[in-house]
């Protein structure tokens, strides 16, 4: 199993606190498709003073600040870019991961992932740097390069290079069109730099010649999109879930993710059982 390190951070938002918080919160309020009068109501205030907030004639308590990102599920890093455009300090810390004060995460996270084997389970960051990784995925990872592993490895490049995982999965033109996609919402949602540079560093990998002749997979739905991978000679399905920490203590804890990849079918159930002894 790999050791959790503390990987890069994802850049700061581009929030900027010269412009003021009310453009921010009203771009915010657009993405979700939420009204002035349904924020309003769920923030406990009224349609006239998020109006105000909005157009800047009021500046809003920080209290008002939190409620208002916390209703609009703005993400814990953005929190504290409104905080910082509201004219406030940051609320959420963010403390890196190797910290004291996080052993007992890390030690659960270790644990968790264990518990999924012969299973592949690992946890990343919000830019895709593998924090840590199970049995499983060291499995499925055999054969890759040093030079994709180290010095941290990332789960889009190892997955999407044409060094990597890419030329073993069988339905890559799929499983690559999923992870670009979910790349792009990720994208939308923190505005990071690094992100976009490792989501136009991953698209531009050329697809292997031979995925032009994938067989087509049968029909699922979106979600239920499986990862057809081979392993020494067989052809392993897998269905990833992917799972966060829901309440907005620290920024490093809120952008974990920890990703687990599930037997689709009883034979890859079969296989991995066997391989495990």
């Amino acid at each position: 199993m790999t050791s959790v390190a503390s990987g890069p951070s994802v850049t700061a938002s581009a929030t900027a606190a010269g412009r003021g918080v009310g453009p921010h919160l009203r771009a915010w309020r657009e993405r979700r498709r939420v009204s002035q009068l349904e924020l309003a109501v769920r923030a406990d205030s009224s349609a006239r003073h998020i109006s105000f907030i909005e157009t800047g004639r009021s500046r809003p308590s920080e209290e008002m600040v939190l409620r208002l990102a916390e209703h609009l599920d703005v993400p814990v890093r953005e929190r504290n870019a409104l905080l910082l455009a509201a004219g406030y300090a940051p609320h959420y810390p963010e403390t890196p991961l190797d910290d004291p004060a996080l052993g007992a995460l890390r030690d659960g996270m270790e644990r968790l992932i264990r518990g999924y084997e012969p299973y592949p389970a690992l946890v990343v960051d919000a830019g895709y740097t593998v924090l840590a990784a199970n049995r499983g995925i060291a499995m499925l990872l055999e054969g890759v390069p040093e030079e994709l592993m180290t010095p941290a490895p990332n789960a889009m490049r190892l997955t999407l290079h044409p060094r990597g995982l890419a030329p073993r999965i069988r339905n890559l033109r799929e499983w690559r069109g999923h992870l670009l996609a979910q790349m792009e919402r990720e994208i939308a949602l923190h505005r990071s730099d690094r992100l976009r540079a490792l989501y136009e560093e991953v698209s531009a990998y050329p697809v292997p010649e031979d995925a032009s002749g994938e067989e087509p997979a049968e029909p699922v739905a979106y979600f239920a999109l499986p990862l057809r991978i081979e392993h020494d000679g067989r052809v392993l399905s897998f269905v990833s879930s992917i799972s966060t920490f829901n309440t907005p203590m620290d920024v490093t804890v809120a952008e974990l993710a920890i990703e687990t990849f599930l037997p689709a079918d009883p034979l890859t159930t079969k296989y991995l059982q066997a391989l495990a002894g």
